[in-house]
């Protein structure tokens, strides 16, 4: 009895990239980042903005910011040690280059490993992503780091056009 290997290898193959093609759509593409999980993050962050997904950044810039509350883009940000220490460990460990490297890589593609960028808004990638969002519509959302103006599922991580 012989096997019929071609049929058989050409199954796989086409399960192995439906398989692929179905976990990107479930992840909502290239535009997924895993929102915020802790409760201590979403509640301490998203108290004056949205969380942000910890993969939009690598860990040396959330390190940076946790260790400077006090002077938060303006703003004091301090909240109280064991929660400060609770909230670096979670953007750390879900960071772009650690956890969260399949989904924030493709934000830090053009950053140098010697850069600690603090803002999401100034990644080359995200600036080119928004490149053509006019004045008008900037002004509408008031600030770059509104997500939620234009992209309504970003509290649930998508941030598809």
């Amino acid at each position: 009895m012989t096997i019929p290997y071609r049929p058989i290898a050409f199954g796989l193959f086409a399960l192995a990239f439906a398989a692929l093609l179905l976990e990107r759509a479930q992840a909502g593409g290239s535009h997924f980042f895993p929102p915020v999980s802790d409760p201590v993050v979403r509640e301490e962050c998203g108290s004056c903005h949205l969380a942000f997904a910890p993969s939009m950044l690598p860990a040396r810039s959330w390190q940076r910011m946790a260790g400077d509350l006090k002077n938060h883009f303006g703003d004091d940000a301090s909240v109280d040690t064991a929660s400060t220490a609770r909230i670096a460990d979670y953007l750390v460990a879900n960071a772009a280059d650690t956890g969260g490297w399949r989904h924030g890589g493709k934000l830090l593609r053009a950053v140098p490993a010697a850069d600690t960028p603090l803002r999401i808004t100034e990644l080359p990638r995200w600036v080119k992503e928004h490149r053509q969002v006019s004045a008008r519509d900037w002004k509408e959302a008031r600030s770059k780091a509104n997500c939620p103006a234009c992209h309504r599922g970003a509290e649930r991580g998508y941030y598809d056009d």
